[in-house]
């Protein structure tokens, strides 16, 4: 039976995750009710904007129902805005944004700049062994800090954000910093889907 992968349709890069779940075999269906959780072996929070997906989250009574979901352990795993979606900490972030958390880290919000200051790069992920991951990033958060049981899976090469996290993994939680559902490499979702079915290594 193949797993049962949500992604939260609020707003945002829903329709790519769609397609790559379905390309890699999974049963993907968008999340947009608090019904819509149930069933579900695993969850994804596209990149989009956080304050807008946490706002249409709690107008359409889905804020408390992800934590629900998220503290019963459905594997989720979040990218850019899931990232900050998922982020216990957050900084420079308005002071009244709410997050969904459970993923034991301090997000910064636009780290990388604004829309403009975009780019992409090549990361070293050695979970998912050679060649290098093609990372796009806009207006990316990264992680300022991580607690001990937070494994980093890969960090910027070079330049001013030298060093700077930007994929992590705790499980059943992952995140990144950066769009893998826009360059067609498959293989962060499918390091997730692993992780779903509990052989990820």
């Amino acid at each position: 039976m193949s797993l049962r992968v949500g992604v939260l349709a609020l707003q945002g890069d829903v329709r790519e995750h769609h397609a790559l779940l379905t390309r890699l075999g999974a049963t993907a269906s968008k999340v947009r009710t608090p019904e819509d959780l149930g069933y579900l072996d695993g969850l994804v929070l596209p990149g989009g904007e956080s304050t807008t997906i946490v706002r249409l989250a709690r107008v359409l009574g889905m804020l408390e129902p992800l934590r629900a979901a998220v503290r019963a352990g459905l594997p989720t795993y979040g990218s850019c805005a899931g990232m900050i979606l998922l982020a216990d900490r957050l900084a420079g972030a308005p002071p009244e944004q709410e997050t969904i958390g459970g993923l034991h880290v301090t997000v910064r919000r636009n780290a990388f700049g604004r829309q403009v200051d975009s780019f992409e790069t090549d990361l070293d992920v050695p979970a998912l062994g050679p060649p290098p991951l093609r990372a796009v990033f806009i207006r990316a958060p990264w992680v300022e800090s991580a607690d001990d049981d937070v494994e980093v899976l890969a960090t910027v090469r070079g330049g001013p954000a030298d060093g700077r996290i930007v994929a992590v993994r705790q499980p059943p939680l992952m995140a990144t910093a950066f769009h893998p559902e826009l360059t067609g490499d498959l293989r962060m979702h499918q390091h997730f889907l692993a992780m779903v079915r509990g052989d990820g290594s």
